[in-house]
């Protein structure tokens, strides 16, 4: 074909209304027209965090808008563009290379946000995200607003959830260790707290248990179980101390439900998170065991004799180390 300029102006108006339809149009038409069911209007400072948000290239990483595939992660719902409804401009899109943010709001508290935007490896150890801290104390508040609104109306519920129980949990911290573990531990279904771990804290189980928890644990409770991790000067309350547990066991007994218990659901009105949706039901029995037997320095497995064995359980454990229960003989408890 002849290269005539009348081809060459017909192809670039062709190229550059292909171009601007696809840019331009197709991206207006896909502005959400009407609100969704859970949608309500920014706050001030929620619309002021926006815009930090975008201006920080935050929604390169974190699009707002749940795929299909990532469905099994936890999500409640599916993403409506009317979540968005009246925000401009709109950060839907599929590329995603940090979590799904769309459905955020309330799913941690407003501390636990401040720590993980001053450096994301003290809340999430394998973060790739960028440290924050730049920002300073203001232009974080306004941040964490917006991250927190996410989810509208579904949000509300659970930022309110939130902040309802904070002031019951940071009550019960200052009164002291003892009562404030046997608070925590009060909230903990009786169910649970009569269940030892059914697992033992066999050498390769506790290497599991230490791989969780430096993954998961380590920024908030500190490399010896202490609470001191570089993410506790910014929890109220603190994380707990793990080495005070021994001298509250409930019932003088068990640890293994309590502390498996928590990690699934989370101790709400605190920084402690749940992990339900990250964490298989083997690795939480691990890392139970291996805070039981590193921190607190008592393992339950065995006290209670009717427990059904696993379809799975690999080749016999070799003789556990003998732990000694409040209240009972030695060598009673293996």
């Amino acid at each position: 074909m002849k290269m005539t300029p009348a081809i060459v102006v017909f192809g670039s108006m062709l190229v550059f209304w292909t171009a601007f339809a696809g840019v331009v149009l197709w991206p207006a038409h896909t502005i959400p027209q009407q609100p969704s069911g859970i949608w309500r209007d920014l706050s001030s400072s929620e619309g002021r965090g926006r815009l930090i948000y975008i201006a920080n290239g935050c929604t390169y990483c974190h699009s707002q808008y749940v795929r299909p595939q990532d469905w099994d992660l936890g999500a409640e719902r599916i993403a409506d563009p009317g979540d968005y409804f009246g925000q401009y401009p709109h950060l839907l899109g599929s590329h995603r290379t940090g979590p799904d943010l769309s459905q955020e709001g309330g799913e941690h508290p407003d501390d636990w946000h401040a720590a993980h935007f001053a450096n994301p490896r003290y809340t999430r150890p394998r973060s790739l995200m960028p440290r924050f801290e730049f920002l300073g104390k203001s232009d974080t508040y306004l941040l964490t607003a917006y991250v927190q609104s996410l989810t509208g109306k579904d949000a509300d519920y659970r930022v309110e959830r939130q902040r309802y129980w904070k002031p019951t949990a940071t009550a019960a911290y200052q009164k002291g260790a003892d009562q404030n573990i046997a608070w925590i531990h009060s909230e903990v279904p009786q169910v649970w707290r009569e269940m030892p771990n059914p697992y033992p804290p066999t050498e390769a189980a506790l290497a599991r248990g230490l791989r969780t928890y430096q993954l998961f644990c380590i920024g908030c409770h500190g490399p010896v179980g202490d609470g001191q991790g570089p993410a506790a000067s910014y929890l109220d309350p603190p994380p707990l101390n793990f080495t005070t547990l021994k001298r509250n066991l409930v019932d003088g007994k068990y640890i293994g439900g309590i502390l498996y218990y928590q990690i699934m659901n989370g101790i709400t009105g605190t920084d402690m998170p749940y992990f339900k949706k990250e964490l298989e039901s083997a690795k939480i029995w691990d890392v139970s065991n291996f805070v039981a037997a590193n921190f607190i320095g008592y393992v339950d497995y065995g006290l209670r004799k009717d427990n059904i064995d696993a379809a799975y359980e690999g080749p016999p454990p070799p003789p556990l180390k003998t732990y000694t229960a409040p209240g009972s003989k030695a060598g009673e408890a293996k």
